[in-house]
């Protein structure tokens, strides 16, 4: 009986074995991953609010006959209608045009500084956390001091240096966004460099770039890609606050801060609500489908949470 068992046994190991070598328990894994997301009706709906409103930003010619710059003095401030959905601003700019077309912008610095700054953060962390020493105490204090000061006071300094422009803007954000992300992929490394694939790997003598970037990295990735999408609203929310006080990117190019910039006037936060609601409205459309889909890969990717 004992040598059934033991033979039995062996077998279920050796097709384990087998599934491992051809990849299928990961594949399993990344599958269980997905389906774990899809069951989550927010996590979904979230994703669908992103990339509609992506899409038509990205489609904006195709949906809006109208020129987001396009100056029609005789058709200002009209309020929403057949021939302009959400009216007109004072300039007799159509605001659903701008509104589209604002997206893009918006968009790109958010996902563009929450990317830039995720890359630069982990990069730096996931070797600080790994190899220790001079490198990680250096950084770790440069980290404490960005961290330190609120981000929005060093973004208006460094705007105020630099000058205003979309690019000067995406740098800024990256500069003084990747100690957060930073900071996190340490803390991940720390923990796993104690795992026992780590101590063998170090054994042969494998190359602590290999080490670090190829076995330990994929290990944390789950906690990073949750991190980005909350970055990447937070930058949104960040430009959004900068345009509307006149130091984000340039009044000429349209974005949904720089919409919500016209507000400022009293009349028109009054009586021309259609100059400045629907940009809001996209804005907490946006920032809310982020942080679903936010709360729904952590819900995925987390093992206690796995069913």
């Amino acid at each position: 009986m004992n040598k059934n068992k033991i033979s039995k046994l062996d077998k279920k190991m050796d097709k384990i074995k087998e599934k491992e070598e051809k990849g299928l328990l990961k594949e399993q894994k990344m599958n269980r991953t997905l389906r774990k997301f899809l069951n989550n009706k927010l996590a979904v709906i979230g994703l669908f609010i992103l990339l509609a409103i992506t899409f038509s930003s990205i489609f904006a010619p195709i949906i809006c006959r109208y020129e987001p710059g396009k100056i029609d003095l005789r058709n200002a401030l009209k309020p929403p209608s057949r021939a302009h959905i959400f009216g007109t601003d004072k300039l007799g700019k159509d605001v659903f045009a701008r509104v589209l077309y604002g997206g893009r912008i918006s968009i790109l610095v958010g996902f563009g500084s929450g990317i830039g700054s995720a890359i630069i953060g982990v990069l730096i962390g996931s070797y600080a956390g790994y190899k220790g020493g001079w490198f990680d105490k250096t950084f770790l204090r440069i980290s404490e001091v960005l961290i330190a000061f609120p981000q929005i006071i060093l973004v208006l300094l460094l705007v105020t240096i630099v000058g205003q422009s979309l690019w000067n803007l995406l740098f800024i954000f990256i500069l003084t966004g990747w100690a957060p992300m930073y900071r996190m992929a340490r803390a991940r490394m720390l923990s796993i460099r104690e795992e026992e694939y780590v101590q063998a790997l170090k054994a042969f003598g494998v190359s602590d770039f290999v080490i670090c970037y190829k076995h330990m990295l994929p290990n944390a990735i789950g906690p990073i890609v949750i991190n980005i999408t909350l970055s990447t609203a937070m930058f949104i929310l960040e430009e959004t606050s900068l345009s509307f006080l006149g130091l984000g990117v340039p009044l000429n190019l349209p974005t949904w801060g720089n919409i919500l910039y016209a507000a400022q006037n009293i009349s028109i936060l009054r009586n021309n609500w259609w100059i400045w609601l629907p940009p809001g409205i996209m804005i907490s459309l946006f920032v809310l489908g982020l942080n679903f889909v936010g709360d729904g890969l952590r819900d995925a990717f987390d093992p206690t949470y796995q069913g």
